[in-house]
């Protein structure tokens, strides 16, 4: 077994690998040096200690941390929702009970996160002011006429509700430690997701976009929506490469058949990090 080689195996994987490892890297050269029945017999430890701090968890981000940060997320898409029923004609009786439904989910998720966070002894943090048109409090941003105009509305919506999914997704390796907060944000994630596709059904229905009920795009940015203002927060949705493998490369279903593009990526979900979360999506609609 050469432990390096398959080190430069992982790091064609993960180009990170090696920055993740370091100086671990050097404790693995002291392990063989101790002899080879030694060093093999080491080995699944030194491995399994390794991959565990190189993939673990951030360190600098709590269980709290990433609570409160789901909390100002359910924050927003409650006030949008029930901004929206609230608007006198703004929500078609057809559609009523769809966006009832959805109002009434994240109203509970922004209970149940705050609930958590207190008994975790943590505090919730508070809701900022929002500016749902993204005009960082003049009312007057590119989505003005989001309570008037359902077309709009259904549109913020469904970047909400897609944002939604992968911010969930991209905070489900700082919860690890904690099995039952875990399942409880996945159980939201899940629902997220139902979200996400009903609003991209009512967009597609009501003639508003031609969109499929999941990120489908071809495009470099990723993004399906028809909205160039949201790209940011489709960053990442062009991938194709997972775990290391193009999957416009493989096999289609058929002899000679190829996956698209478009097939590669609406057949893997992206996750998206904290950072670009608060930059790109609610730190256009809190009011600074």
């Amino acid at each position: 077994m050469n432990l390096f080689n398959i080190i430069e195996e992982i790091e064609k994987i993960d180009p990170e690998f090696t920055d993740r490892i370091n100086p671990r890297r050097q404790v693995i050269k002291n392990i063989t040096s101790f002899g080879s029945k030694v060093a093999l017999a080491a080995m699944p430890f030194a491995l399994g200690t390794m991959f565990k701090k190189a993939y673990a968890a951030d360190p600098a981000v709590s269980v709290v941390d990433v609570l409160n940060y789901a909390l100002t997320l359910e924050y927003l898409e409650s006030y949008f929702y029930n901004q929206g029923t609230a608007a006198k004609g703004l929500i078609p009786d057809r559609d009523a009970s769809y966006i009832a439904d959805v109002t009434d989910d994240e109203n509970k998720h922004v209970i149940f996160l705050q609930t958590v966070i207190k008994q975790l002894g943590g505090t919730p943090v508070t809701a900022p002011k929002f500016d749902l048109t993204a005009g960082n409090g003049s009312g007057k941003g590119p989505f003005a006429d989001v309570l008037t105009n359902y077309k709009t509305f259904l549109a913020v919506a469904q970047a909400f509700e897609d944002t939604g999914v992968r911010a969930y997704k991209g905070q489900a390796p700082n919860l690890l430690g904690n099995q039952v907060v875990l399942t409880a944000a996945l159980s939201i994630h899940a629902v997220e997701a139902r979200h996400a596709s009903a609003i991209r059904y009512l967009r597609c229905h009501r003639g508003y976009a031609t969109i499929d009920p999941w990120i489908n795009s071809t495009s470099t940015k990723g993004n399906d929506t028809g909205i160039s203002l949201v790209d940011g927060n489709y960053k990442g949705e062009n991938n194709v490469m997972q775990g290391g493998v193009d999957v416009t490369k493989l096999p289609g279903s058929k002899p000679g058949d190829t996956i698209s593009v478009k097939n590669a990526t609406a057949a893997f979900d992206e996750p998206l990090s904290m950072a670009d979360v608060l930059a790109l999506l609610v730190g256009s609609f809190i009011v600074h």
